[in-house]
């Protein structure tokens, strides 16, 4: 069965980091393209960024552009989104993904598994 388990969200104030962790069970993770979504209360899930296979290809959305960073560890079944300069409008509940095919890794009803989700808050 495979499962992916987000944490690392929390309660923070503007301006201040946090580090989201995804750990993946029950799927060959190497075969595996990653992505972050988040979704805000009243607002669809958008993209954040995503990481190809081997890790050294990554695409993010502009509104988090040089304040998020996505990353991966092959050898840990483990995704990353490194957050900084976090900002009120951050404030989602965030999903890791993972999808086969290498195509549009923004689009989100291309992935094939979900994680439950974590909060993030941003306090202004």
């Amino acid at each position: 069965q495979v499962q992916l388990v987000e944490s690392g969200g929390g309660l923070v104030q503007a301006g201040d980091s946090l580090r989201l962790s995804c750990a993946a069970f029950g799927l060959n993770f190497e075969s595996y393209n990653m992505g972050w979504f988040r979704q805000a209360p009243g607002k669809e899930r958008e993209f954040v960024a995503a990481i190809n296979l081997n890790g050294r290809s990554t695409t993010s959305a502009d509104s988090v552009k040089g304040r998020f960073t996505i990353s991966r560890d092959n050898a840990k079944n483990m995704v990353y989104l490194e957050m900084n300069s976090l900002k009120p409008e951050d404030t989602a509940v965030y999903y890791c993904a993972g999808v086969l095919s290498g195509a549009n890794l923004p689009l989100a009803a291309l992935y094939d598994y979900w994680g439950q989700g974590t909060q993030v808050t941003v306090s202004s």
